[in-house]
C-alpha cells in the first residue's frame, strides 16, 4: 500500500513510499498518476463518453438512492461526469464512481468508520487502473490496507490486523456485468444506450468510422 504521512508501514514504522507493502491509508495518500493503459475494464475512453444516471449507479452498486443522494452532497462520492445543478439536473456517474460506491457499500456494511472510507475514497481517486485492477484493500475495523499481492494480503493475515478484504478488480467485474444489463448515456449526445454494453457499443462505432 502506497502511504504518506508518519511512514508507518504495515505496523513497522520507518519504513518508505518506496518499499514493499501492505501500507495503511492514513491522512492524504500519493498516488501514482492515474494514466489510462492500452486497454481497461470499461473500454479506456468510454468511462469518460458514458454516464450512469442515478438510479442505474445505485442498482449497479447495491445501495438505495437516500444512499446516494446523500453521499453526494456530504462528498463522500460525488458523480465525476456531470453533478446535479439545482432541481431538474441529472446527476452522471462514471464506472469508476460505480466502482468506489460499492466499496463504500461494502466497508460501512462492515463497521469500517467514515473517516477511514473517506481516506480510501480519496486514494482509489489517485490510483491508477492497472493499480485499481490488482489491489485488494483489507480492514481490521480500525485501519484500511491496501496490498497489491497475494504475499501481502497473506502477511497482514498472519499479523492478525486484516480481518476483512475487499478484492477490487472483483468489484471492478461485477459492476462491469451490472452495467452491461442497465442503461448508460453518452455525455456528449445524450443518447441512451440500452439493454446492452455501452462499451461495446462505443467499440462498434469506432471500427465503423475506421
Amino acid at each position: 500500500m502506497r502511504s504518506s504521512g508518519d511512514g508507518t508501514v504495515g505496523g513497522a514504522p520507518g519504513r518508505s513510499l518506496g518499499d514493499g507493502g501492505p501500507y495503511p491509508l492514513h491522512g492524504s495518500t500519493v498516488g501514482q498518476a492515474a494514466q489510462r493503459p492500452a486497454a481497461v475494464p470499461d473500454g479506456g475512453a468510454a468511462s469518460e463518453e458514458i454516464g450512469y444516471r442515478g438510479p442505474t449507479a445505485c442498482a449497479a452498486a447495491g445501495i438505495t438512492y437516500r444512499q446516494l443522494d446523500y453521499w453526494a452532497r456530504t462528498g463522500l462520492v460525488e458523480p465525476s461526469v456531470r453533478p446535479a445543478h439545482g432541481s431538474g439536473t441529472q446527476r452522471l456517474y462514471s464506472f469508476r464512481d460505480v466502482v468506489v460506491l460499492k466499496i463504500v457499500k461494502r466497508f460501512l456494511d462492515t463497521g469500517v468508520s467514515l473517516q477511514n472510507i473517506r481516506t480510501t475514497v480519496q486514494h482509489l481517486k489517485e490510483r491508477g487502473f492497472l493499480d485499481l485492477e490488482r489491489m485488494t484493500l483489507m480492514s481490521d475495523g480500525a485501519t484500511v490496507y491496501e496490498c497489491s499481492s497475494p504475499d501481502e494480503v497473506h502477511a497482514l493475515l498472519q499479523g492478525g490486523q486484516g480481518i476483512f478484504g475487499i478484492a477490487v478488480g472483483v468489484v471492478w467485474r461485477d459492476v462491469e456485468s451490472a452495467l452491461s444489463q442497465l442503461h448508460g448515456e453518452r455525455v456528449d449526445t445524450g443518447e441512451t444506450l440500452v439493454g446492452h454494453n455501452p462499451t461495446d457499443e462505443l467499440a462498434r462505432r469506432r471500427n465503423r468510422a475506421v
